[in-house]
Parts: structure tokens; sequence; C-alpha cells
């Protein structure tokens, strides 16, 4: 599509060769990117806290019954181990969260040898186009990156050979909505603070000044008068002295910070940026009023955290896995679950508790158990055990019928001397 084609119409970044070069203006008048919003400490600590949570949860390959690890299936060694030569699973998944939180999009290349995928090639979202043909069928125009920074040619890859997971979707779309571009008013607004803070500290707080003269000045006087207070002007030339002669008065035009609401408006523009990625503030070190980090509140807002965040970025990638990678043969005996048990193992006492219901209920043999403190198995761990000695109240003190351990031992009739004979 050639420029002229672009002129009048509307584009952001939803949409559009510039969608992340260039981004579109917010009310607040910024223009807000990609790089440009990832400069706000509260999307990178949102962003950063998502990508790191994702990396910690290994994704696993079952068999058929959804229990059986397949540490032999090829998809296995791709999907946990590493994907390509380059990224290892825990790089590779990082990526993608970071690609969804931001493009809402996440882009791999399959590359196969033979019948088999070798491996998995992450492209950035921002240099892949989603199209359809007049056969209405989907393909991806992929631009090339040139070793020199520059963009090279555009390349056609085909629906099949690539793995395309995506975050919110509207009916009709083929790609996925950007958060940044959906909240840019949002992310615009938090941008024009940060930066009148910087002005404001810039400048040392100092916003104007107004000088006030009885005298009528000339042009070139009032020139002179400005470059000499604006020698003075800014944070680092702070303390300096100058002497107003002829009756000049300065009256500074300052605003202070509080009064702006300034400091109250940046704490909410944080609160903000969470609600869109859906972190609770406290995870990234804002405490909001009324928020406790001790105790079991701060465990309820992991496990908040934990539910309404990433099991559903999780569902997304599972499902894009299901319909990209596996054949329909393969659907019918291949589960790919990410294992959200690892987020335990940050708390030993938690994990502590939770094996232990797992392998006194029967839902984990001791041998599992050990597994997954990686600890060798050991002889008879192979067998689930239950924990039996739960009896009603109306049994209690009561044998039951087919336990003689606890009958009194049974009185054996003496031995009748034998009769000699006559």
């Amino acid at each position: 599509m050639g420029l002229m084609q672009w002129i009048g119409r509307p584009f952001g970044l939803l949409s559009g060769p510039w969608r992340a070069y260039y981004g579109t203006e917010s009310t607040s008048g910024e223009t807000v990117t990609y790089d440009k919003a990832m400069q706000l400490d509260a999307v990178w600590a949102c962003v950063n806290l998502i990508a790191n949570s994702i990396k910690t949860l290994p994704c696993l390959v079952y068999k058929d019954d959804g229990v059986t690890v397949d540490r032999e299936s090829q998809l296995y060694e791709l999907l946990h181990d590493m994907p390509n030569i380059d990224d290892t699973a825990a790089d590779f998944w990082s990526m993608a969260a970071i690609c969804l939180c931001l493009d809402g999009n996440f882009f791999a290349e399959k590359k196969v040898r033979g019948d088999t995928l070798s491996s998995l090639i992450p492209l950035n979202p921002m240099y892949v186009d989603v199209c359809r043909d007049d056969r209405n069928r989907r393909y991806y125009n992929v631009t090339e990156q040139m070793a020199n920074g520059k963009k090279g040619g555009v390349r056609k890859v085909s629906a099949e050979d690539m793995l395309h997971i995506r975050g919110a979707i509207m009916p009709g779309c083929d790609r996925g909505l950007s958060p940044i571009a959906v909240e840019r008013n949002i992310i615009g607004n938090a941008m024009a603070g940060e930066k009148t803070a910087g002005k404001m500290f810039k400048n040392g707080l100092l916003s104007s000044l107004l000088v006030s003269s009885d005298q009528i000045l000339k042009a070139d006087q009032r020139k002179q008068i400005s470059d000499t207070l604006t020698q003075f002007a800014g944070a680092d030339k702070a303390g300096g002295v100058t002497v107003l002669e002829a009756g000049f008065k300065p009256y500074p035009l300052s605003i202070n910070p509080r009064d702006a609401q300034m400091l109250e408006s940046r704490q909410y523009s944080v609160e903000q940026i969470c609600r869109i990625f859906g972190v609770p503030p406290v995870m990234i070190g804002h405490a909001a009023n009324g928020t406790t980090t001790w105790g079991s509140g701060i465990e309820q807002l992991i496990l908040q955290f934990t539910k309404t965040c990433l099991v559903p970025m999780l569902r997304s990638i599972e499902s894009s896995i299901y319909r990209d990678l596996l054949t329909p043969q393969t659907r019918k005996t291949t589960v790919v679950k990410f294992s959200i048990e690892g987020l335990l193992r940050g708390d030993s006492q938690a994990r502590s508790e939770f094996l232990s219901k797992m392998v006194t209920n029967g839902i984990y043999t001791p041998n599992e158990a050990r597994a997954y403190e990686n600890k060798a198995p050991i002889s008879g761990g192979e067998a689930a055990i239950v924990n039996g000695t739960m009896t009603p109240l109306d049994k209690l003190g009561e044998v039951p019928a087919n336990d003689n351990s606890m009958a009194p031992p049974t009185s054996q009739p003496a031995a009748q001397p034998q009769k000699r004979s006559a």
C-alpha cells in the first residue's frame, strides 16, 4: 500500500504499518509508543512482573490421560527446554508475555525438518502484519530486519507455519488488541505528569518569574533583564544572587505541587496502569490507602493476581498451542498445560503444606512429591497412600469385623494324657 493511500485514513497502534514506530496522540498531547510507555516505571514494573511470573512456570506436554508427562515428545523439548538454538524456554515465554502486554500479539515462526517441528523462532510483533487473501485464508507479512538495523524485504508466511498467540480479541479481527493502544490516554496522562514533574525539578520548582518596574522599558532593555535572570534559572544554578536596579521587583509565579495535586495525580496514574494490566498495586511497590502488605492480605492479592492475570494469559497460550502446533491426530493424544505449582517454589512453608496434603490424600505418590523437590525416588514410594485414621464418632471403640488383631487369644483345651494299655 503506497503512502498516498494512507492519506486521510485514521491509523493508530491497532492497525497500520506505523502502529509502534510513531504511535498515536493522546488527549494530553503526548504521543504514545511502546518504548515511551515502557519508560514509565509503573508500566515497566507491571510488564516485568507478569513476564517474570510466566517464565517460572514450566510448560509440560502430557499424554492423552493429561497426567503422564511425555518427555519423549519432540514438542516437550521445544516448549519445556529450548524452543530454538538461541532462546531458552524461560526467555521464550517471557518474550511472549511482554509482547502480549504491549502489543496484544505474539508471533513465532515454525521451522520444520522433514515432518518434524524442529524450532520456534520468535518474531517482533511490530514487524508482522496479519492479512487475508482472496479466499479469506490468513497469512502473515513479515518485514525482515537487516544487520545494520534497516528494514529488508517483506516475505509471506502461511498460517500453517506460524504460532500466533492473541490477547483480547474483537469479533472479525485477526489481530489482538494492544493494551497500550486501547489505554493510550491513560498512558499519555502519566507521561505528561512525569514530564511536568521533570520540568519542575529542572527549573528548581519555579515555573516562571514576573518582574515589574515603574519605568517604561525598551525592547533591548527587556531582553537584557530577561537574559540576566535566565542565568540563574534551573536547579543546578539554585542559590545564585542577582541584583535588580531602578525599582525592579520580582514576583515569582510558582505552583505548589501539593496545590496542583501533582503528587496525587502521579499516584493515581500508577493505580490506573496497574488496573490496565490486572496487577495489584502493592505487588509493584505501590501501597495504596488501606492496602496491607503483611499477613493474609498479601496472600490474597497474590492469589487474585494469579487467577485474574496469569491464568487467562496462560489459557490463551495453551489454546494457541493446541490450534497451531498440534495436528488433528496429536490433538487426541497430547495435552499441553502450564504447571502453576511453580509459583509455590518461592515459599517453603506453603510448598511443604501443599505436598503434605497431596501425599496424605493419595493424589501424589511419595516419589512424585520427592521429584517435585528434586529428590531421588525411594523404594516403596511408587504406591499412593492415604490417611486412614478418620473414623465416624459412632464407631469409636469398636473393633472392625475383619480385624482380629485386637481380639483376645482363644484358649486351647489342654492335651489329655494318653492311657496306657493294660
